[in-house]
């Protein structure tokens, strides 16, 4: 008989296969493993997490963070991460949410899975509940008028503070709030709003409240030179020269050699290159220029030279700030020193170089071009200032969001659980097995108020029937109350998130849920053997 049914071998030996419903139901297994490590962080209430990967130690309670640092090596639950840096990337902020949502969107329609459901019925059902979210937010969104800049201002000052609730600086969220909408506003609206234009430099010791925003451009002092502090380091209305030139005198390559017959020679060659070096200086000075910065070194000639002449001068500039002084003064960066004129010099209303803490800053203010600002964080631990900056950076892309989209949702569960309703509705009005796929979909929305209930310490049950009821009575903002332990109307609480984040986070979830269960089968290659190795070592061989 084993002549009439022979063994094929299609794989190589050792190598791991495992598929049908075992293998699905372990991804969704996967899956729930990753929610469950990072669904504690979710809401004002949330837990922080510590995460040490080798010396490094981060405190911090933003899914994607988390998640990219746990290093899951699961290929299943390696989803949960993509679309959670997705999220990071597209909104900012939502994180979490978007992972504990997709997790539960497994968890629903596990049982489904077990009793045979095919899984093409339920992606079909999540593709069409997915949909109906995202016409549902379009239609209940509260949106806000532009031109009405107060009441624009508000609203986002608004969405940054409910960003921010869930951060380490809650308790700072109306300082911080501020300075993440004044970042924005400067920004050039009429081109998409660029947040490599807002610097975030951060320097520790003193208080949290001790950051702020400079409209315009700040960056630590570069390395200097002698001579430098015999440079002013005050200017008004200083003219400023953007260089990728270098400006000391080059040692030459250890090959070169040069034959003269005469030794008087010797010094007219030695002359011509100090002259082309003092030509170059001279010329920079002679444009007008009081201030002149370079991404190559300024050496000590230089910066002698300028500080003589009272220029100010900084060489080694990182590319990033001096990009960012281009576009805020207007300047425009010179590779040669042949034609320097007023059209290629930047200006500012004001330079000076100043303290701030422990380093020393050049600050550039009253740009006449300011479309970039830069915010100085301050704090006592790294690890503090540097969650800061995340939840900073959360914030700044949450009010970039509101000023693209300028519709905002409730907060707190609300919109999640209008969502929940509208499907459950839809779902009775269908007789196929979409009904109870739909059905599932609206049930995984309920996890968001149930485990802000649960992060607060709240009787998770007791909200989620009092949500239900405010939301059957047509009461469509209702969400938890953090501060109370109940229920509120989260609009008149002004915990208002853009509809951009919801609209993106169910979509992610969605797609994200959709793909593990159409994977059927899992294939692991084993590592190259001794055949493979020789291969390697003799191609030909």
């Amino acid at each position: 008989s084993h002549l009439l049914n022979p063994r094929i071998v299609l794989l190589k030996d050792g190598t791991d296969t495992s598929q049908g419903k075992g293998q699905l139901l372990s991804n969704i297994s996967a899956c729930n493993a990753v929610v469950d490590i990072v669904k504690t962080t979710l809401g004002p209430r949330g837990m922080d997490k510590l995460i040490q990967v080798g010396n490094q130690v981060t405190i911090s309670n933003d899914g994607a963070t988390v998640i990219s640092l746990l290093d899951i090596v699961h290929p299943a639950a390696g989803t949960l991460v993509d679309i959670a840096k997705s999220q990071d990337e597209m909104v900012g902020d939502g994180t979490t949410s978007v992972v504990v949502l997709a997790g539960e969107l497994l968890k629903n329609i596990r049982g489904f899975i077990e009793d045979g459901m095919h899984p093409q019925i339920i992606i079909k059902g999540f593709k069409k509940a997915s949909t109906m979210c995202v016409e549902k937010i379009n239609e209940i969104a509260v949106k806000v008028d532009k031109k009405d800049e107060g009441k624009f201002e508000e609203l986002l000052l608004r969405c940054a503070k409910t960003a921010l609730n869930s951060k380490l600086i809650a308790k700072q969220k109306d300082f911080f709030g501020k300075i993440a909408v004044d970042a924005i506003k400067h920004l050039d609206s009429d081109i998409s709003l660029d947040l490599n234009m807002v610097g975030i430099k951060k320097v520790p010791g003193g208080s949290t409240t001790d950051s702020f925003i400079v409209e315009g451009v700040a960056f630590k002092k570069t390395f200097s030179y002698a001579g430098f502090e015999q440079a002013p380091k005050l200017f008004k209305d200083p003219e400023i020269c953007l260089l990728n030139v270098e400006l000391e005198l080059k040692s030459e390559s250890s090959n070169a050699e040069i034959r003269i017959e005469d030794p008087a020679k010797y010094q007219s060659i030695v002359d011509a290159e100090w002259k082309i070096i003092y030509d170059k200086l001279q010329s920079i000075v002679d444009s007008g220029a009081k201030i002149v910065l370079s991404k190559l070194p300024i050496g000590d000639l230089a910066t002698q030279f300028f500080a003589d002449r009272g220029v100010f001068c900084a060489g080694r500039v990182n590319n990033e700030d001096l990009d960012r002084v281009a576009q805020a003064t207007g300047g425009v960066i010179q590779t040669s020193l042949n034609d320097l004129n007023k059209k290629i010099l930047g200006k500012c209303g004001r330079f000076e170089e100043r303290q701030v803490g422990s380093e020393r800053f050049n600050v550039f203010t009253g740009c006449p071009e300011t479309k970039t600002t830069t915010i100085i964080l301050r704090g006592g631990a790294e690890q503090f200032i540097a969650e800061t900056e995340r939840s900073l950076h959360d914030a700044l892309m949450v009010v970039k969001r509101t000023v693209e989209h300028a519709s905002v949702v409730g907060g707190g569960g609300a919109i999640e659980m209008e969502l929940s309703k509208h499907l459950r509705d839809y779902s009775r009005t269908i007789d196929t097995k979409q009904q109870l796929v739909i059905g599932a979909f609206a049930k995984a929305f309920e996890v968001i108020p149930r485990q802000l209930s649960h992060n607060a310490g709240f009787d998770a049950t007791d909200v989620m029937n009092d949500l239900r009821t405010a939301h059957h009575q047509g009461k469509i903002w209702y969400g938890v109350d953090i501060d109370n332990e109940g229920v509120c109307d989260t609009m008149k609480t002004y915990v208002w998130e853009p509809s951009a984040n919801k609209k993106n986070a169910i979509v992610a979830a969605c797609e994200a849920a959709c793909m593990i269960l159409s994977v059927d089968e899992t294939i692991k290659n084993p590592k190259a053997g001794n055949i493979d190795d020789q291969r390697r070592i003799n191609p030909r061989g």
